[in-house]
């Protein structure tokens, strides 16, 4: 499993004293904006940045002062930065997974055993997320509810329930 895993990215800077303005892609705004520590990859390595102040804009985005960076010339380079984060530092639910986790994780009928296919995305629905299954005919949807969602097991895949049609793209 990876160490560090995708959290959003720097998509504008905010004022003249080098915030930066962050489209999240955690489960919440609220969950970035708890961060102590932000990451950025150059190369292979992962550096840490320091996160002194953040704080939810509008609902979807954070607006954040990193360490180091002052002035509306230096945070300008960061636009279109991805930022990580350590998982060890993200609030996970009991029985939650990371969507990083379960992408290429085997998809299988709940009953039969048999493999129905590839889980390639995790989408958010209206009513709840959605999960990508890749099928070998395309791509078909599946809601992530307990209805059609048995068992999550990171080692041995996905299992869920189909109903007719459910996997037909």
């Amino acid at each position: 499993m990876k160490k560090y895993l995708q959290a959003g990215k720097i998509i504008n800077t905010h004022g003249v004293a080098g915030k930066v303005k962050i489209e999240h892609w955690c489960d919440s705004a609220e969950v970035l904006a708890g961060l102590e520590t932000l990451y950025f990859k150059h190369g292979d390595e992962y550096i840490p940045r320091t996160v002194t102040s953040a704080s939810v804009f509008k609902g979807r985005f954070v607006l954040a002062k990193l360490e180091g960076i002052d002035t509306l010339d230096e945070a300008v380079k960061l636009k279109e930065t991805v930022v990580y984060a350590d998982r060890d530092n993200i609030p996970l639910e009991e029985g939650a997974h990371f969507i990083d986790d379960l992408i290429g994780l085997g998809v299988f009928d709940f009953d039969t055993g048999e493999r129905l296919g590839t889980l390639v995305g995790v989408l958010d629905g209206v009513a709840s997320q959605l999960y990508e299954v890749d099928t070998g005919r395309g791509i078909s949807l599946v809601p992530v509810v307990k209805e059609f969602v048995k068992r999550v097991d990171l080692g041995s895949g996905i299992f869920i329930r189909p109903i007719e049609g459910l996997l037909e793209p």
